[in-house]
């Protein structure tokens, strides 16, 4: 079967999808976004969340055929994502990153010294927080927490911890103990608060 939705808020069609194919399996094999982690298969660890209609679910658990005419954001597409949300644009993924350019999608290296961003602006807040805060270890949770850290955000621009841990509660990570993770949550917020803040000034 032919299966159509929009990935990253642009149009795409994935061809010969078999019975009972998951979305994890179109994104990485048939589409190249490998961002979205194939790990448990079984919707338990959380790796390869990704936003579905502006909900965050578990690719692995999605059957292709479930996502026909719908909007799907991977983690490749997150920091156009925020630029047109920032623009009130786009709610729910309508728009941003073109297939090809979310192929190319990787964090952008850093500064040996400073630990700044050696390209501003090719990340989002989410991602900028993550990596300034330091809750990236192994890095293959990290695709999934993004991507629930930043619907949370969407939805909660001010999350209590509680609000934070209940967020991330379906994503498992081996290396970092979660204390980075939230702390990364709370600067996204805190800085995410502060721009808005400087607007209404």
């Amino acid at each position: 079967m032919r299966v159509t939705f929009n990935v990253n808020g642009r149009p795409q069609e994935a061809d010969d999808v078999w019975e009972g194919e998951s979305l994890l399996y179109v994104l990485r094999e048939r589409m190249g976004l490998p961002g979205s982690k194939n790990a448990c298969e079984q919707g338990e660890c959380g790796s390869c969340t990704v936003r579905l209609d502006g909900v965050p679910v578990c690719a692995c658990l999605v059957a292709a055929a479930q996502v026909q005419d719908r909007d799907v954001v991977t983690v490749e597409g997150l920091a156009d994502f925020a630029k047109d949300r920032a623009a009130g644009r786009c709610g729910t993924g309508a728009c941003g990153t073109p297939l090809g350019e979310a192929q190319k999608w990787a964090a952008k290296p850093a500064d040996g010294q400073t630990g700044e961003s050696t390209e501003a602006g090719d990340l989002s807040p989410i991602q900028e927080a993550f990596i300034d805060a330091g809750a990236v270890q192994c890095g293959f949770c990290t695709p999934g927490l993004l991507v629930a850290a930043d619907e949370l955000l969407e939805r909660n621009p001010s999350p209590s911890d509680q609000d934070i841990r209940e967020a991330l509660s379906g994503n498992l990570c081996r290396c970092t103990g979660y204390e980075k993770i939230l702390d990364a949550v709370r600067l996204a917020a805190a800085r995410g608060e502060s721009a808005t803040a400087g607007e209404g000034v």
